[in-house]
Formats: C-alpha cells, sequence, structure tokens
C-alpha cells in the first residue's frame, strides 16, 4: 500500500514545497494538487518537480471541460517531463457549479465526455496522428465549422512516457464503473471502507469486468484525517467543515452527488438536515449535524491499535493508496510512522 496527501495549498508555493519536500523524505508516496477553481494544478505540479526527486505529483483534479483532450494531454506530458516520469493526471467532471458558473460551459455528457478525453489523451501521449470521432469531440473540426483548414495532428514533442497514469474522481455508479472500466486509478471522496461494498461494488464489478487486459488492476486512493493518541477523537471536529459543505453545499437541493452519497451509506435523514442548514447559512449548525460515526469511518482517529485496524479495513476494501491528511504538529514524523504501517 502507497502513502498519499492532498496538498493544503495556502497560496504560498514556498511553503507548499517545503512541506512537500518534507514529507517527501518521510516517506510519502504520492502528492495530490488540487484546482477546483482557485490557482491551476499544473503551475504548482511543476514547481513540486523542481524541489522534488522521487514523490508522485498528481493533478486531483483537472475537470475535461475547461481544457480540451490534446491540451491535457500536453500537460500530463510536459508535467512527467519537468518531474522524470512522477506526474499522474487526474481527471474528473466536476459539477455543474462550477462548470458552468466558472468556466461558463454547459454540464453536458460528464461521462461520455470523459471516456473520450481519456481515449484522445492516451493516443496523442503515443504521439499518433490524433483523429477522433465522438459525440462531444470531433478531430480535426469536421466541414462546415471552422475554417476548414484544420488538419490531424501529433504531438511534437517526444512525452517521458508513452503512458501516464489516469485517474477519475468519481462518485455515481456509472462514473465508478467507467473508472474501474478504462481508468489506470480511482478517486473517490468520503470513502468508508465499511459502505464503499455496498455503494460501489456492482458498479466496480461491471467496469472490471469489461477492462481490458492493457491495464493493470485499478489502483484506489481514498483515506482521511489522521491523528493517533489515546485522546485524539476530538480532532474528529476538524473534518466537519469540509463534509458539512460537500454533503451540505456542492450543487442544489437535487443535484449534490456527496448528498447522494452520504444518503447511500444509509444518513438520508441526517444528509437532508445538513444541506438543509447549510443551505439556510446556518454552517456551524451543519457542521454539528454531520453524523459522529461517518466520520469515524472516513477519517482515522484513535489510538495505535485502532489505526493499524482502519488501515487494514482500507487496504481490505480495496484501497492501494492511503490518502492521509496529518492532524499532528508534526507531519513528517507522523508519515513515518504511517508508513511503517502500511509497508
Amino acid at each position: 500500500m502507497k502513502l498519499s496527501t492532498m496538498l493544503m495549498y495556502d497560496g504560498n508555493p514556498r511553503s507548499a514545497a517545503d512541506q512537500v519536500v518534507g514529507l517527501e523524505k518521510a516517506g510519502i508516496d504520492t502528492v495530490w494538487v488540487a484546482e477546483a477553481y482557485g490557482f491551476d494544478s499544473p503551475t504548482l505540479m511543476g514547481y513540486l518537480a523542481a524541489v522534488t526527486e522521487t514523490v508522485e505529483i498528481g493533478a486531483a483534479i483537472l475537470n475535461v471541460f475547461s481544457r480540451t483532450p490534446t491540451l491535457l494531454a500536453q500537460t500530463a506530458a510536459g508535467l512527467d517531463n519537468v518531474s522524470g516520469g512522477r506526474a499522474i493526471l487526474g481527471l474528473g467532471a466536476s459539477g455543474p457549479q462550477v462548470i458552468e458558473g466558472w468556466h461558463g460551459m454547459p454540464y453536458s455528457r460528464p461521462l461520455g465526455r470523459t471516456k473520450e478525453a481519456i481515449e484522445i489523451i492516451r493516443a496523442a501521449l503515443r504521439r499518433e496522428v490524433v483523429s477522433y470521432e465522438g459525440k462531444s469531440f470531433h478531430l480535426p473540426l469536421p466541414a462546415g465549422e471552422g475554417t476548414g483548414l484544420g488538419k490531424p495532428l501529433k504531438m511534437l514533442t517526444r512525452p517521458e512516457r508513452s503512458v501516464v497514469p489516469i485517474y477519475i474522481a468519481a462518485l455515481g455508479p456509472k462514473s465508478v464503473e467507467g473508472a474501474a472500466e478504462y481508468a489506470d486509478g480511482w478517486l473517490p471522496f468520503m470513502y468508508s471502507p465499511e459502505g464503499a461494498s455496498r455503494v460501489w461494488g456492482d458498479a466496480l464489478a461491471a467496469g472490471t469486468a469489461k477492462r481490458s487486459s492493457d491495464l493493470g488492476p485499478l489502483e484506489i486512493s481514498a483515506g482521511g484525517l489522521v491523528a493517533i493518541g489515546e485522546d485524539v477523537k476530538g480532532f474528529l471536529d476538524f473534518a466537519r467543515p469540509m463534509a458539512a459543505l460537500y454533503i451540505g453545499g456542492m450543487g442544489a437541493r437535487g443535484k449534490n452527488f456527496y448528498n447522494d452519497l452520504a444518503c447511500q451509506y444509509g444518513y438520508e435523514a441526517e444528509a437532508k438536515e445538513i444541506q438543509d442548514l447549510y443551505l439556510d447559512g446556518k454552517k456551524k449548525e451543519a457542521e454539528a449535524a454531520v453524523p459522529l460515526e461517518l466520520l469515524e469511518r472516513a477519517n482515522l482517529v484513535g489510538p495505535e491499535g485502532y489505526i493499524k485496524e482502519r488501515i487494514a479495513a482500507f487496504r481490505e476494501s480495496g484501497v492501494t493508496n492511503l490518502q492521509v491528511a496529518p492532524a499532528s504538529d508534526d507531519p513528517a514524523a507522523l508519515v513515518r510512522q504511517l508508513k511503517e504501517w502500511v509497508s
């Protein structure tokens, strides 16, 4: 099992780089760099590549609406080049709130668009002449669109690797099935080992049945907040604001993937209450309404023996890359300890 962390980026690239360098020395295998509608991921990923030597640097995530597939391929190739073959391309459809509100693009065919984008990205990385006729993408543009001067092209430069790992952030059954079918890895959110099989088991099985033999086993990167000690349960409160934000505030009533997930885990009443409170502006009350049991299952907070049990639970549920957010004054020391346990 690998060990990874989602970079808590405050806008200062130098402090972010110092943090990653320290975690790399402690044994972290992968660092994920978020984007959403803040600073872009690739800029910081390139900066991190220059100051690190072994850690994998992953985008988590770049959406498939605001960049063309060929630009995503160029970005993956560029990051893989500056990092010496350590890049991971994390992709996702994001959601209508960001895609339509921030990027001004219709949130249409997210699943099909993701699959088509991956097919084009892989062809471009192999330096094939890219010619593609899909429902979302047409390369080159067909007759009657544009100037008519477009022609099939291949990447000018030679990528570090012809295959850069592609992970998909997915929650819904069809998108998870797609990840299991054609992605190298899967990035779930708010992952509970106890609930994963019930929520995603059928989708994973259906996708795996269609998976190409050219792909290795599906990698899964998931985890949560980590605090180790006899009296650390209070640290779970640090996970409440994000849980409330996603369950309550991401999207709208009737269109919130994370709220749906909480319901699938068995917290229907709680999910509705969190959403009602959050959308009414009562964020603190929404945070307090997040079930303690859900926080316990989606994080690793407790005594040493309990943490080892949680690591085993994540591993047994299929997680291959344990994603951790160290709640410690010395994150590197905590990572060194976890590295021993996951190895």
